[in-house]
């Protein structure tokens, strides 16, 4: 199967169109035609019913641009970059590490002179043109903005998601109680300036994402679940080149995923995925390398579809540790700490810094007290070469040593300040969509299938009169409307031969159609087919929402059909 074929029916079933393409489109850009706009609804509205009905997180909705302070904290504006090279001759941008391909284990590792020298030993040259590649030089993902007229104030639009999460995370924390473990999902827009866009929607410039943040406690490395799925099994590709089928309980016990939260929450994308229709024997979870880590990450996993592009990044799975939250307690000097109280109060020994009032007195005047109280609360281990700086209405005050002494102190404590660790799966919903549909394509002959997954199906019955006349029709309208009153999706048709009604229903995924004919008159039955068997069976028209509802949970629907079932 090659990707063009399922792009191809996506365009023209209206799943999935290019955006902008009476113009000549723009690369790294589509748009969700109806099916596709209800089918990625459904994917978004399962995974958000897991996590908030299954698992107790809460949903926000931040907004979609952002200060530049927000993405220097998060290492965006400094760090977030590709490798590029230009053609001398035609001018088109390339990632350096796409063009090494296979001559390379991990190229994404490599730094700008490796890449270069690479290029340059493999006689590498613009694919479109075979000019000459420049030497290799980052580029910046971000997109810049100003937000406010005129010069304005720079801003940026989102890389993700996940920045609006750790930003709100003092007022999430109160409305949670001040408790931890606190779970926080967001479903939204990033936006990524690509260097070459390609693979259809794998690889965009505007994309849709739906992320989790779970903010744990650092000392806790248990989760309460974790007990029920650590005999259930996934197939992992370790960043030690060993591949293996293993239970979640023995892949934490031998130290192959850190702890139980992240092993749990690899375990729940697994079901997820599966549930929408992602085929389980072409899923793996890949870890990051040890040079592909993020710094500030103990443990990272991808979940990879096997697509026709080869294997393929959907979800990403990390431990983050305290890294998001010490970030932005640094840039915006807000205390971002949760407060872990013990069952009894302890008595701690620790250092504070003690002002010498009788010499900010004289120095300072009025402000010497203030001064004074705005270093007794400053951390001792903000002290730096022998000098400490506060702030008082505003004015920074940087105090010598001359001016405090640091003591050590006896106190009893109720519970400590600790910088909650974050572990974060992170969904990328148009990549999840497409390998939903790719994963449910097949093709016999002329005819194209899709067997989508009917919990995620955009239309999930079909309904058509025999005839569009002799009642039939009004009949069938009125089965139509009642299924759909019921809150099922549904798509009526009357036009051109029954079959080829059946063959449009296959090809958009419709998992069953209901027929009316001229049977149904006489003894009030329809016909009930189902997609991927082709099976047919009779059932009564009055039980028909029972039948429809029935159907789609999997049920057995023995007991609701009439006379013998139809080959």
């Amino acid at each position: 199967m090659d990707a063009s074929d399922v792009l191809s029916l996506c365009k023209r079933r209206g799943f999935l169109y290019p955006s902008y393409e009476i113009y000549g489109g723009v690369a790294g850009l589509y748009d969700y035609g109806p099916l596709g706009t209800a089918m990625r609804n459904n994917i978004v509205e399962i995974w958000r019913r897991l996590y908030t009905l299954g698992e107790g997180f809460v949903e926000i909705d931040s907004e979609t641009i952002g200060p530049e302070v927000v993405f220097k904290a998060s290492g965006h504006v400094d760090e977030f970059a590709d490798k590029m090279v230009k053609c001398k001759v035609c001018e088109e941008a390339y990632r350096a590490d796409h063009l090494i391909g296979d001559r390379h284990p991990n190229p994404g590792s490599l730094k700008e002179e490796e890449l270069d020298d690479l290029i340059r030993e493999h006689g590498i040259t613009c694919p479109a043109c075979s000019g000459e590649l420049s030497s290799v030089e980052e580029f910046n993902l971000m997109f810049k903005t100003v937000i406010g007229p005129g010069s304005g104030r720079v801003g940026y639009l989102r890389p993700e998601t996940a920045q609006g999460i750790f930003v709100n995370f003092p007022s999430l924390y109160r409305y949670n109680r001040e408790k931890l473990p606190l779970g926080v999902i967001q479903v939204g827009r990033g936006y990524r300036n690509e260097i070459s866009p390609r693979q259809g929607v794998i690889r965009m410039r505007e994309f849709n994402m739906m992320e989790c943040e779970l903010f744990v406690d650092p000392e806790d490395k248990g989760w309460p679940r974790f007990k029920d799925v650590k005999d259930d099994r996934m197939r992992l590709f370790a960043n030690d080149g060993r591949e293996l089928e293993i239970s979640v309980g023995d892949a934490v016990e031998q130290g192959i995923i850190c702890n139980q939260v992240l092993a749990y929450f690899m375990w729940f994308t697994q079901e997820f995925l599966k549930a929408i229709g992602v085929d389980g024997t072409r899923l793996r979870f890949r870890q990051h390398e040890k040079d592909e880590m993020a710094h500030y990450a103990a443990d990272c996993w991808d979940a990879e579809a096997l697509l026709s592009f080869g294997w393929t990044e959907i979800v990403g799975i990390a431990d983050r540790g305290c890294w998001d939250l010490s970030r932005h307690i640094k840039f915006s000097g807000v205390d971002m700490s949760a407060f872990k109280r013990f069952d009894t109060p302890q008595e701690v020994e620790r250092d504070v810094i003690k002002p010498k009032y009788g010499i900010l007195g004289p120095k300072y005047k009025a402000l010497g007290s203030k001064i004074g109280k705005a270093m007794e609360a400053t951390d001792p281990s903000l002290i730096k070469d022998d000098s400490v700086t506060v702030e008082v209405d505003g004015q920074s005050y940087v105090l010598s040593r001359d001016c405090f002494d640091v003591a050590r102190v006896k106190e009893k404590v109720s519970g400590v300040k600790v910088i909650p660790h974050v572990i974060e799966p992170s969904h990328g919903l148009d990549r999840i969509t497409y390998t939903c549909l790719e994963h449910a394509y097949t093709k016999k002959e002329d005819m194209e299938m899709l067997r989508i997954s009917a919990a995620i199906a955009p239309i999930k019955f079909g309904v058509f009169p025999l005839m569009a006349r002799d009642e039939l029709d009004k009949v069938a309208m009125d089965i139509d409307q009642e299924i759909r009153y019921s809150g099922i999706e549904t798509y009526y048709d009357d036009s051109g031969s029954i079959g080829r009604r059946y063959a449009r229903m296959d090809e958009i995924g419709t998992p069953y159609c209901v027929t009316v004919d001229y049977q149904t008159l006489e003894d009030g039955t329809v016909t009930l087919r189902e997609r991927d068997s082709q099976a047919q069976i009779r059932v009564k028209v009055q039980e028909i929402t029972l039948v429809a509802r029935a159907a789609l949970c999997g049920a057995n629907l023995d007991q609701f059909v009439v006379g013998e079932n139809k080959s």
